[in-house]
């Protein structure tokens, strides 16, 4: 059983996407969990399609079905978990009353879809934007981490939880240590004995306090807190949400450095352009897939005359600044990692090469790396501490409707483009069209409208015009606008900044907004 939540991977994720289609094909069921009737929908035997920003309530309501259904891992329960009561006690009031109410969906879809997950030999949940972009982020994924945990699908062979990245190497982002608290490997920058281990090796003294990710620093720069920043590889100028804030705080810097190997929104703010090599043909060094599997990256051109290498760039800043770092050298860099984080340690460049790839942790170089990251879970005696449950409350999405802002705004990604569009919009597609609201049928109905005439969209941060387009995967009082093209739609005009405090991630798939006739 997969239960596909929050995610269109038909659109977004398509290879990954065939890789579950080679399940459904022997047999798995999929289960999708979305407010739109995705593509991805096409292939599911039950499509659940709730309120935007509902999830909490529809996995505590599943949650309690499961226990009051009697088919909870009892077992896996008292070997591997913590706080199982408390989180028993706590999703009794959600029924499937309740849930219905709450999610539009009705009560005997839920009831099946626990079921279904619950009693299939492997099941596992793949989630990504439409369950992280909101003001409660975290919550949302812990919430459906307590159902991996009640039915002991986490861990094993075909079964686990699956948030399947955005971007290629974002996972090797995260393990490198680009996230606030962190240092290489996941290890706390407040924990005095790791952080001392950085230390020593690299001859510096490390701040024992975690950083700003960067809704923080959009908050820093308001206050003038921050007032220099050095932006690799990001477009944060249409990226950001509540776009009239962010063009604003970032043109108000007193020095905005972009180093990337396109010309974007933001570079053209930044007071020096650096112009980088693309990382996918351009450089050496490792990339992380979201099975975290390290696999090397090999030059296969050369950049173009006046581009650099991201690593050649950053080592003649450090020269400049007065720290000679030597020749930058992608294996050597990569020892220094593995000296430093166990969970690379058995990862050298030659066993990378001879096994196609590593997936860690992998502790030495007899090591062949866990294929299952959380399959301690199952060691008798238990290795490592217990997974605990969770309890989280439902919260409707900051941006609330009423008669003034009565229609739903959700946004997400197309098939053939790609984030803000700049590694996607100079290349011709048979399947691209121009930016359009999308809104249901009935939708248009009701506002006289005919396809492609324009519209005047207006949230509490925006307004702006765009043509709409009808969708039968919308139903009356949900729109939907992709993020790919701000130059034609300004899309983060309209988005929210309410912020999850414990991610940072903004409330990009709950706005609320007016539709006029132009």
């Amino acid at each position: 059983m997969i239960l596909l939540w929050g995610s269109n991977a038909r659109e977004t994720h398509p290879i990954f996407f065939h890789h579950l289609l080679k399940g459904v094909r022997c047999g798995a069921e999929l289960y999708v969990v979305d407010p739109r009737r995705t593509s991805s929908a096409r292939w599911a035997k039950l499509w659940l399609g709730l309120d935007v920003g509902s999830d909490i309530s529809l996995a505590n309501a599943v949650g309690r079905e499961i226990i009051a259904a009697g088919l909870v891992n009892e077992k896996f329960i008292r070997h591997a978990t913590s706080g199982f009561e408390a989180y028993k006690a706590h999703v009794e009031k959600y029924t499937l009353e309740r849930a219905e109410r709450e999610t539009g969906v009705p009560a005997e879809a839920i009831r099946k879809m626990a079921h279904a997950y619950a009693g299939a030999p492997r099941a596992q949940i793949c989630w990504t934007l439409g369950i992280t972009e909101h003001h409660n982020a975290v919550d949302n994924v812990v919430a459906l981490i307590n159902l991996a945990l009640l039915t002991g699908h986490i861990g094993r062979y075909g079964s686990g939880v699956n948030p399947l990245r955005g971007q290629n190497n974002v996972q090797g982002g995260g393990d490198m240590g680009a996230i606030p608290d962190r240092l290489t490997g996941f290890q706390h920058v407040e924990n005095d004995a790791l952080r001392a281990n950085f230390e020593k090796a690299w001859g510096v003294k490390i701040q024992p306090k975690r950083g700003w990710h960067l809704s923080d620093m959009f908050e820093a720069m308001e206050h003038g807190q921050l007032t220099t920043l050095y932006v690799l590889g990001e477009n944060p100028a249409d990226s950001e949400a509540d776009r009239h804030r962010a063009l604003k705080l970032l043109g108000g810097l007193e020095f905005l450095l972009a180093q990337d190997l396109f010309y974007t929104r933001t570079a053209e703010l930044a007071d020096v352009v650096l112009p980088a090599a693309a990382g996918a043909f351009e450089s050496e060094g490792t990339v992380t897939s979201s099975e975290r599997r390290v696999q090397r990256v090999r030059r296969t051109v050369p950049p173009p005359a006046g581009v650099r290498d991201d690593l050649e760039i950053i080592f003649d800043l450090a020269r400049r600044l007065g720290h000679d770092w030597g020749t930058p050298d992608p294996e050597a860099i990569w020892n220094d990692l593995r000296s430093l984080s166990p969970m690379h340690a058995g990862m050298s460049y030659r066993r990378l090469e001879d096994m196609g790839g590593i997936q860690w942790p992998c502790y030495d170089e007899s090591h062949p790396g866990e294929m299952f990251l959380h399959g301690r879970l199952w060691s008798d005696p238990l290795i490592g501490p217990r997974a605990p449950f969770s309890v989280v409350e439902f919260e409707p999405p900051v941006d609330q409707l009423d008669e003034q802002y009565p229609i739903r705004l959700t946004t997400g990604r197309r098939l053939d483009d790609y984030n803000t569009g700049v590694q996607t919009r100079e290349y011709s597609s048979p399947l691209r069209r121009k930016e359009t609201l999308d809104i249901s049928p009935e939708e248009g109905q009701h506002f006289r409208l005919r396809e492609g005439e324009k519209v005047r969209v207006t949230s509490r941060r925006g307004s702006l015009v765009a043509p709409v387009r009808f969708d039968s995967a919308l139903r009356p009082g949900l729109a939907f606008l992709s993020v790919h093209a701000q130059d034609q739609v300004a899309t983060n005009e309209l988005t929210i900044d309410a912020v999850d405090p414990k991610s940072g991630t903004s409330e990009f798939k709950a706005t609320a907004i007016r539709i006029e006739k132009v």
